[in-house]
């Protein structure tokens, strides 16, 4: 049955997408994935064991935020990370994709970045639960335009830069990652299967460090494109930003502190840490 058929209780939610550049259309995003443990001097600063293989996470595919935008400071937390990002989406898919087919799969490239509530991902991390509370929270995942690879190939390496307000803060190359876009792609599709739409992240060089509101951030991937994103003041409580997002206004707010242990009562036990 077609989406126009069904007979909705609610109306449904739209469709997230991402700009392609130079063109009027726009690629629709089905889910959106990450690599965690990626680059070595990442692994390092975080303080885990290098010869580890990747895992994966995931973040709401309506937490994406446009080249331009603004993502509004999250609630619970006093310590958000920066951490740029490779991002390469899918036109097609499938389960145990051959590393010698994966680049087949690929549309394009885009420059992304994976804003995470540190201290909340660490509290979780250390007893041992999953990482949602501090990856996958509203409007985490900002990304710009998409590059189709039938223009500008398959980056292998390549710089890739994140400055806030101007200074330098994250500043690597693609060839630094521990596996490849082939590899991530064909590792990620023996856990799931995967389909057109899907976009991954695929981790982040060495630098990541805490951005507060008013923070202007530009990144760029060579050969790939540019993402710029403002920080903005934290949503009123009991407001929705996505009410400000069309006419480009950040609401303000007043904090109401809760607990961190009632943010990691509920949840699954897990085994997987950064």
């Amino acid at each position: 049955m077609s989406n126009e058929a069904w007979n909705y209780v609610i109306s449904p939610p739209p469709q997230a997408a991402l700009a392609v550049a130079g063109s009027d259309k726009v690629f629709p995003v089905r889910r959106l994935w990450c690599v965690g443990r990626n680059y070595v001097e990442h692994i390092k600063e975080m303080g885990q064991d290098v010869r580890e293989p990747p895992f994966f996470f995931a973040k709401p595919s309506d937490a994406i935020v446009p080249d331009g935008g603004t993502a509004p400071y999250p609630s619970l937390t006093k310590d958000l990370h920066h951490e740029v990002e490779l991002v390469v989406a899918l036109k097609s898919g499938g389960r145990n994709i051959p590393v010698a087919k994966a680049n087949d799969c690929i549309y394009g490239y885009g420059v992304g970045i994976d804003l995470t509530r540190r201290d909340l991902q660490i509290a979780s991390r250390d007893i041992k639960r999953p990482w949602e509370i501090g990856k996958a929270f509203d409007h985490s995942a900002p990304c710009g335009a998409l590059r189709p690879a039938s223009e500008i190939g398959h980056p292998a390496k390549g710089r890739i830069v994140l400055k806030v307000n101007g200074k330098v803060r994250q500043d690597g190359d693609l060839n630094q990652m521990i596996w490849n876009v082939p590899e991530v792609i064909s590792k990620l599709s023996e856990m799931v299967e995967l389909a057109p739409g899907d976009i991954i992240m695929t981790g982040t060089p060495s630098g990541v460090a805490a951005t507060v509101a008013g923070d202007k951030i530009e990144c760029e991937v060579e050969g790939v494109g540019t993402l710029n994103v403002t920080i903005g003041q934290p949503v009123e409580i009991g407001a929705s930003f996505r009410d400000h997002k069309a006419i480009g206004r950040s609401p303000t707010i007043t904090a109401v502190p809760i607990p961190l242990t009632m943010v990691l009562d509920s949840g699954l036990e897990s085994t997987s840490a950064e």
